[in-house]
């Protein structure tokens, strides 16, 4: 479990899976906005990626997608494959198999569909991953955060949202801290002194 100023919520790491070199490492982000953006561009000859670099990818959570897709397993850019790079810090706010391996930081909460921190990120930006401090932290000043926090672009309701199961989806699942369930599908205490 990793906390910090990107994920406040939390987020989890398979530290069987992933790198030694990589649990404690500090990179730029090169960063997906959702997933047509990471099909059209990760493999793109032209993507200005790097070893170092954290891979980033927006709005696979439970209400982005919506449905939080099993999609967490960014791919390494073709162009770094070729050149013999098997691992990468990857971050979103998805999930993944359980078989799946690599250093992939998953379930980031809140998402950022939300406005979440990881809406935030940009390309460039400096990320520090600590699995031993557990923590993960985008290294940018509050300053500059407030700024991009009020520049996020308001979702505007769709129609196609105002009824039905997608609605009442979007209304009620939690994020990835709380199971991803409805929220009124949560167990309620019953009062031992009442009759």
């Amino acid at each position: 479990m990793l906390r910090g100023n990107l994920a406040p919520g939390g987020a989890i790491i398979k530290q069987s899976a992933a790198s030694g070199a990589l649990m404690q490492s500090e990179g730029r982000a090169v960063v997906f906005e959702n997933l047509e953006d990471l099909a059209a561009r990760i493999d793109d000859p032209a993507l200005d990626v790097h070893a170092a670099d954290v891979l980033v990818l927006k709005n696979i959570g439970p209400k982005g997608a919506p449905g939080m897709p099993e999609a967490g397993l960014i791919p390494i850019p073709k162009k770094l494959a070729r050149q013999g790079v098997k691992d990468m810090v990857r971050i979103s706010d998805g999930r993944m198999s359980g078989t799946a391996s690599g250093t992939i930081v998953l379930h980031v909460t809140p998402e950022s569909a939300l406005g979440g921190p990881l809406a935030l990120v940009q390309t460039g930006d400096r990320i520090r991953l600590s699995v031993k401090e557990r923590s993960l932290q985008l290294l940018v000043d509050e300053q500059e955060l407030a700024r991009r926090r009020q520049a996020l672009p308001r979702s505007p309701e769709r129609e196609a949202d105002q009824r039905g199961y997608r609605s009442l989806f979007l209304r009620s699942v939690l994020q990835a801290d709380g199971g991803c369930d409805f929220d009124f599908l949560r167990a309620t205490r019953i009062n031992a002194s009442a009759p």
